[in-house]
């Protein structure tokens, strides 16, 4: 049996590899500063499963405070063995537009407190590290389907510069002291109990509700949809050594947003009330993951269809409508 360090556990993702951990008999460790950068109640809600599980100890903590950190790693310390088998920081500051109105606490969040817990695994030798990045680290220009080698020095975002410079910290890190680490390459992930800011939560409540469904351009725009539990999977597979390697997690089939939509009018049996509104220049027009590196180094790969992990989604909602309609989804 493992412990594990997961940062950022009341979150959507961390919430489902902490799950699959404790499914394979590992202890796990959660950290979350339960921060109100979207309706907590979701938080509340992911914490709530995770705390029924014998093999999960919470800390609430901000990985943006070394001090508590310390103590934290101190305390799960015994005699000269590290404290951790691995380091998976999963805690971030995510969402594109909602960085560009706070970058600050982007990168306090996403590159501070990486740094913060990259030095207490030099500290500690903890020397396995995975970080979540982002499919946003690509920019615009990337040719389809992105690979991990192509350019990544233009980001649209101060949400994909704070997730950059996170990645380039941890290569340093990994030079210096030995650390190994996966860096993750999230692609636009859903499913239930997800983050209320993704398109698919907000179209799913919207047309359930009624309510307008905002479209930020004309709905051509391509996204590369991955389910949570094939992501919470592939996150696991990333511990496994590999010196320092950049890694996709992406389904390698992106659908079209206006696609997408039909597929939940179907499944919630409404009509879209759509209202377009001009796209943010901080988003892509298009996502498309190519995931050969992860085939190879993890021996991952997707398993659940968009139509699948749609009706999942729908049905969690339904089944939680009572306080789920009234989630804030701006």
């Amino acid at each position: 049996m493992a412990k594990y360090l997961v940062t950022g556990a009341a979150g959507f993702i961390a919430s489902r590899v902490c799950e699959f951990l404790m499914d394979e008999g590992h202890a796990v460790v959660g950290v979350d500063d339960m921060n109100d950068a979207y309706d907590t109640r979701l938080k509340d809600y992911r914490l709530a499963r995770l705390k029924t599980r014998p093999g999960f100890v919470f800390y609430e903590a901000d990985i943006t405070r070394p001090d508590p950190l310390r103590a934290l790693f101190a305390q799960n310390a015994k005699g000269d063995a590290p404290p951790f088998d691995a380091v998976l920081n999963l805690a971030a500051r995510a969402g594109v537009r909602q960085s560009i109105e706070n970058p600050w606490v982007y990168f306090e969040t996403n590159v501070t407190g990486a740094l913060n817990l990259l030095e207490l695994c030099k500290e500690f030798g903890v020397m396995k590290f995975v970080l979540a990045s982002t499919s946003s680290a690509y920019g615009a220009d990337t040719p389809a389907p992105f690979r991990e080698d192509a350019p990544s020095d233009r980001p649209l975002s101060p949400y994909a510069a704070s997730k950059k410079a996170a990645e380039t910290l941890c290569h340093t890190y990994h030079h210096l002291y030995g650390i190994d680490v996966t860096v993750l390459r999230y692609f636009t992930v859903y499913g239930p109990a997800g983050r209320p800011d993704m398109s698919l939560f907000r179209f799913t409540q919207w047309i359930a509700e009624g309510r307008p469904v905002l479209v930020y351009g004309d709905g051509t725009q391509s996204r590369d949809f991955t389910y949570v539990d094939d992501i919470a999977w592939g996150t696991i597979a990333a511990i496994k050594p590999v010196a320092y390697e950049i890694i996709n997690l992406g389904s390698d089939e992106p659908v079209v947003l206006n696609d997408a939509i039909a597929r939940i009018e179907a499944l919630v049996e409404k009509k879209a009330l759509i209202r377009h509104e001009e796209r943010n220049p901080a988003d892509v027009k298009a996502t498309w993951a190519n995931i050969e590196k992860a085939e190879r180094l993890l021996g991952w790969r997707p398993r659940v269809k968009l139509a699948e992990g749609l009706a999942h989604l729908v049905e969690w909602y339904a089944a939680n409508r009572e306080w789920t309609k009234d989630i804030r989804t701006g």
